[in-house]
């Protein structure tokens, strides 16, 4: 086993449960630790054995572009689009961040973190 990690993805995206949040939109940073079996990918050096990091960015913004109002839901959507792509994944963890987000006071970010 073996861990994949893709760190600080950064989107401008528009999610958020209030409506100027929807029109406006803010940054968002995702990591992804991706559980997986890397024994095969390092012995052939071949991508069809290997989780392929650029299908997984592509995945993860697709989701991104996709409004929602909860940090959970998109990171719950995350998980369930990885698994569909990719099989004999054992974990995936992700977390999704929202830089300064509108809470009444100087925050940097607030994360939702989902592991399954």
């Amino acid at each position: 086993m073996g861990m994949i990690e893709i760190d600080n993805m950064e989107f401008y995206a528009y999610h958020g449960h209030y409506r100027e949040e929807q029109i406006v939109g803010n940054k968002f940073l995702v990591n992804l630790s991706i559980e997986t079996d890397l024994e095969q990918p390092a012995k052939s050096d071949a991508l069809k054995d290997a989780v392929n990091y650029q299908r997984a960015y592509e995945i993860v913004e697709q989701q991104m572009g996709m409004k929602s109002k909860l940090l959970e839901n998109i990171a719950g959507r995350i998980l369930d689009a990885l698994y569909r792509e990719f099989k004999g994944i054992k974990q995936i963890t992700v977390k999704v961040s929202k830089m300064n987000p509108p809470v009444g006071g100087k925050v940097d970010s607030i994360s939702v973190t989902m592991t399954r």
